[in-house]
């Protein structure tokens, strides 16, 4: 078996991906685990149907006809429905390691190959703050570059309204269709005509907590630096610029006042090695830089033994149950390497990837970047 991912070649395999990426408790990182397992999208939507069938338990797989109807209401939108692999899907977006297996996009879809920089910060912005967004948004793009960020109310909406002329990205945390903040709906559906929308998330869908670290990483991903505006230590913004350190991300801040709570989270990452900027040519210094983004991520670091078992004659070595036990024992929500875990454990490769499997279908874990896994609070 190829450990390359290779796009759906047709309408059908879209579709599988489509199922499997939606199904229960199935994230970017099982995805990619599932398809490289088992070749396709098919054979592991097939692998776990009949795992649910043997143990009893509610098949995850997301139904086809559903599949079916959400792709022909993404096509009645009016946007496209890009699979990692695809000429239309962006490029560094394609280097993260839990980059979207499929993205919805809606708008200039020519946007996406542009050298791109994201703007981020405070929802509750100063006069200047919002103003210094606009201006460096206006100029970068001058200077050719795409503006990312999450149309959030404060730096992202000013960040988007400096860029409208020359090309804007705003990642949603909702579907394409849910107006998000609602005063940004003149805003949003200028960026649909002039810019460019993207979401992994179904039509429909409105914005939750949890789903804002996720579109968080896609502002990071699509970019070659984060400039973070005006961001207290504990914000949406600091997740943003910790993201494009993990990818691998310029990581560049505005400083401000140590008087202000929304100049600390600036000026930590700063103090923390950040790239202090002041104007644009600041930022285009600093993206001189060399840059070699990780390979695109084409196989998994994984051990090449099975996800769970194909026999169903063959059982865990030892009980399961007190397996199961050991396992959940040695994880919390701080997340842990794998490799730990099975020196801890004291579980066969095969033994642990199962049960994780079990674990992460049944809601219970989350996989992250870099082969670690955490229990769900």
């Amino acid at each position: 078996m190829s450990n390359v991912i290779i796009p759906p070649a047709n309408f059908d395999e879209k579709l599988d991906w489509l199922q499997l990426i939606r199904s229960k408790n199935v994230g970017p990182i099982t995805f990619y685990k599932l398809l490289q397992h088992f070749g396709s999208a098919k054979a592991a939507l097939n692998a776990l149907s009949q795992k649910a069938r043997k143990s009893g338990k509610a098949n995850p797989v997301f139904p086809r006809k559903k599949a079916e109807e959400e792709f022909a209401r993404i096509e009645a939108f009016g946007a496209q429905l890009v699979a990692l692999g695809e000429k239309n899907y962006p490029p560094l977006l394609a280097h993260i390691e839990d980059a979207p297996p499929l993205l919805q996009v809606l708008g200039n879809e020519k946007f996406l190959k542009k050298r791109t920089v994201a703007i981020v910060g405070a929802r509750n912005a100063s006069s200047n703050g919002q103003s210094l967004a606009k201006e460096l948004a206006q100029d970068l793009g001058q200077y050719g570059f795409l503006i990312a960020s999450g149309l959030a109310r404060g730096i992202d909406t000013a960040a988007h309204q400096g860029a409208l002329n020359t090309g804007t990205i705003a990642a949603i945390a909702g579907g394409l269709d849910v107006i998000y903040p609602p005063e940004n709906r003149p805003l949003q559906e200028a960026i649909m005509a002039k810019g460019v929308l993207i979401s992994e998330m179904p039509l429909g869908s409105k914005p939750q907590a949890r789903h804002f670290p996720r579109r968080n990483r896609l502002v990071s991903g699509l970019s070659r630096g984060v400039v973070v505006i005006e961001a207290s230590l504990k914000s949406g913004s600091m997740i943003t610029a910790r993201l494009a350190q993990e990818q691998g991300r310029e990581t560049m801040a505005l400083p401000g006042s140590p008087q202000d709570p929304r100049s600390k989270g600036g000026n930590f990452l700063i103090k923390q090695g950040a790239t202090l900027v002041e104007c644009a040519e600041d930022i285009m210094e600093t993206l001189e830089r060399p840059f070699d983004p990780p390979p695109q991520k084409k196989h998994l670091n994984l051990p090449d033994t099975p996800l769970f078992e194909r026999d169903p004659k063959k059982k865990i070595t030892v009980n399961a149950d007190d397996a199961r036990l050991s396992v959940k024992e040695l994880l919390g929500p701080s997340a842990v390497y794998v490799d730990d875990l099975l020196r801890q454990c004291q579980l066969s490769p095969t033994e642990l990837n199962s049960i994780l499997l079990e674990f992460e279908l049944a809601g219970q874990i989350e996989w992250q970047p870099g082969n670690r896994v955490a229990l769900i609070s």
